[in-house]
């Protein structure tokens, strides 16, 4: 029986580079994208051998930005992913987007191409919070892009939003939330900035802070995000994603959920049987301590938690005989809850989440 496989392929281009972005991502001429989506693709036909042994349960075009590149080359990456794999017929096809970066032309060939989900790098409504993170459209841009993805038959719209940036504040992130959320995406993520070593946000603000939100203020805004999404219909499923039923992103869940899959292009990574590598790094063993670490830290960004079954028929050993002290001591600070067969975060817990990942890590 084949297994399943999640596929994702790195675009790393994009009109300009946003100031608090660390991803592998820069600007780029015609020629060196055409180059690039060449060489993808001669890549990705030489795990012909490989891919009869598995069956593609998602592919993801992320970036950068793939809506930069020409006409054509995405039919082309496609066409390359389906020539050389087994796709299932309702696999989850998504790429990213950001407003105007795509055309009407360009939404019709993804469509006759295979996508069926878009995600959209919106980050907020307000213009004067867009320019602080260098970003290059206009919320008036984000919607026309949105409607126009909508009339050409898109059914499934991820919308990105991003709290705890410049010049933000609690009612603006809350009119940010409702304003999106009335649009009716199917799925909202909503992070917090994380301002990372080497972007220019890091020199900015590593002494002098006044133009960020507050801590409490943080605080708050994470804690109404819920609340005020549900009131639309959105079901948070994940630490920082929301969907309404049937909605949620599989990619996504494959990858917490430890599913094998293939990366291609510079940024990417891959992880296939008890191996991982990427782009600048050979292939490494995965040890079974670190399976078991990686099984508890990204299945507990899930809001359901992690199977205490499938650990034990995963790793032929039980979650508590691993595990025991530290679920015992977050259970009792009301950080942790079992129910069932599942253990997950509290409503507490999810607020200090990377304390209690970093309690998983097993000591040498």
């Amino acid at each position: 029986m084949a297994k399943p496989l999640e596929i994702y392929i790195h675009i790393p281009f994009c009109v300009a580079k946003c100031e608090y972005c660390d991803f592998f991502s820069a600007p780029s001429k015609e020629a060196e994208r055409r180059a690039y989506v060449k060489s993808l693709c001669q890549e990705i036909v030489t795990y012909r051998s490989l891919a009869k042994a598995y069956s593609v349960s998602s592919i993801f075009l992320g970036g950068g930005t793939p809506s930069v590149l020409e006409e054509g080359l995405v039919t082309r990456l496609l066409e390359a992913v389906f020539d050389t794999f087994s796709v299932e017929e309702q696999a989850e096809i998504s790429l990213e987007m950001n407003p105007g970066t795509v055309s009407r032309q360009k939404l019709r060939e993804y469509r006759q191409a295979g996508i069926n989900r878009l995600s959209m790098g919106l980050q907020s409504v307000h213009q004067k919070e867009l320019e602080a993170l260098g970003r290059i459209h206009t919320c008036r841009e984000g919607r026309q892009t949105y409607e126009m993805a909508r009339e050409e038959g898109f059914g499934n719209v991820n919308i990105d939003m991003m709290s705890g940036i410049p010049f933000q504040t609690l009612s603006s992130w809350e009119e940010s939330l409702h304003t999106v959320a009335g649009w009716g995406p199917e799925h909202l993520s909503a992070y917090s900035l994380i301002i990372e070593e080497g972007t220019p946000f890091f020199y900015r603000y590593q002494k002098e802070q006044e133009d960020l939100p507050g801590e409490e203020e943080e605080r708050r805004m994470y804690a109404v995000t819920e609340e005020i999404l549900r009131g639309y219909g959105y079901r948070r499923y994940e630490i920082s994603n929301y969907g309404k039923p049937g909605f949620y992103c599989r990619h996504n869940l494959g990858y917490w959920d430890r599913v094998e899959y293939l990366g291609f292009g510079k940024g990417a990574a891959s992880f296939l049987g008890e191996e991982r590598w990427s782009y600048q790094e050979e292939r490494k063993a995965v040890t079974r301590r670190e399976q078991m670490e990686e099984y508890m830290f990204l299945g507990l960004r899930k809001m359901e938690g992690v199977s205490q079954k499938r650990f034990q028929k995963l790793f032929g050993i039980s979650m508590k005989q691993v595990y025991g002290k530290e679920i015992e001591k977050f259970l009792k600070l009301s950080l942790l809850e079992e129910k069932g067969d599942m253990v997950r975060l509290s409503r507490e817990g999810i607020s200090v989440s990377n304390e209690i990942f970093c309690a998983f890590l097993l000591d040498d």
